[in-house]
C-alpha cells in the first residue's frame, strides 16, 4: 500500500466520518452506502477506527455477487472483516444476499430488507471499474437499460464479464444520496474518468449517469 493510497484513505475516512456525524445530529439514523473491491480496504480500516455512534449508523453496498457470504467474492466478507471492526461492530449491516438460489428470485425480499433503512443514504462510496462500471451497472449487461431507468430499489444483473450474477442498487437510488464520492486508484483508472467526463453516452460508460450530479473524486496513483 502506497502512502499516498493510505492518506487518500484517511482523509476520504475523516469526510465521511464529518458526514455521518453532521446527519446523526439532525436525525436519529444515518444510512451509508459502500462499495467492494480491493480499494476500499484501507478506508474501511481507517473509518472503523473513527468515533461515531455506530449504533445508529446503518451500512449497505451499493452492489453485490450473489455468493456465499463466506466466499472470498463476497463484499459482505469484506465489509464484515474490514469494517465492522471495534467499535463499529456495532453498526446495522445489511447485506444484499439472501438464502435464494439467484438474485431474481431473491430480489423482493432483499428490497424488503434495504426499504427500511435510513434513505436518503448519508453518502454513497462508488468504485469504478476499467470497463467504466460503477455499482453492477455493467456496458455490456443486458439489465443496464432497466437498471439505469426504474424507480425500484435493486435490480438483478447477469452480464457477460462476469462469471457470478449480482445485484444492485438502481442508479434512481443511489443517485438520490446526499452526497456522492468516485473512490478510484491507479493511472488506468483516471485515464477511464477521464474519457467518461469528454462524454455522455452512459450505456458506454455507466459512471456517467454519476457525474451529472456532484461527484468528490477521491484518486491516488
Amino acid at each position: 500500500m502506497s502512502q499516498v493510497r493510505q492518506q487518500l484513505a484517511e482523509q476520504l475516512a475523516e469526510a465521511v466520518f464529518q458526514a455521518l456525524h453532521e446527519d446523526l445530529n439532525r436525525q436519529e439514523r444515518a444510512l451509508l452506502v459502500v462499495s467492494g473491491g480491493s480499494t476500499p480496504v484501507p478506508f474501511f480500516q481507517a473509518l472503523a477506527a473513527k468515533p461515531l455512534p455506530w449504533a445508529r449508523v446503518d451500512i449497505t453496498l451499493a452492489d453485490e455477487r450473489w455468493v456465499d457470504e463466506k466466499s472470498s467474492d463476497s463484499n459482505a466478507k469484506l465489509v464484515r472483516e474490514h469494517l465492522l471492526q471495534g467499535e463499529a461492530a456495532a453498526a446495522n449491516f445489511i447485506p444484499l444476499t439472501c438464502e435464494a438460489s439467484t438474485p431474481e428470485e431473491g430480489v423482493e425480499e432483499v428490497t424488503k430488507r434495504v426499504a427500511s433503512l435510513a434513505w436518503p443514504a448519508s453518502m454513497v462510496i462508488l468504485g469504478m471499474g476499467g470497463d467504466g462500471h460503477t455499482a453492477s451497472l455493467f456496458p455490456d449487461s443486458p439489465e443496464l437499460t432497466l437498471a439505469l431507468a426504474t424507480d425500484e430499489l435493486l435490480v438483478a444483473v447477469r452480464t457477460p464479464s462476469q462469471s457470478q450474477p449480482r445485484i444492485t442498487f438502481s442508479a434512481d437510488r443511489l443517485h438520490q444520496a446526499r452526497r456522492h464520492v468516485l473512490h478510484i486508484t491507479g493511472d488506468d483508472k483516471r485515464a477511464v474518468l477521464a474519457k467518461a467526463l469528454n462524454g455522455d453516452d452512459v450505456r458506454q460508460l455507466p459512471i456517467r449517469v454519476f457525474l451529472t450530479c456532484p461527484l468528490a473524486i477521491y484518486w491516488a496513483p
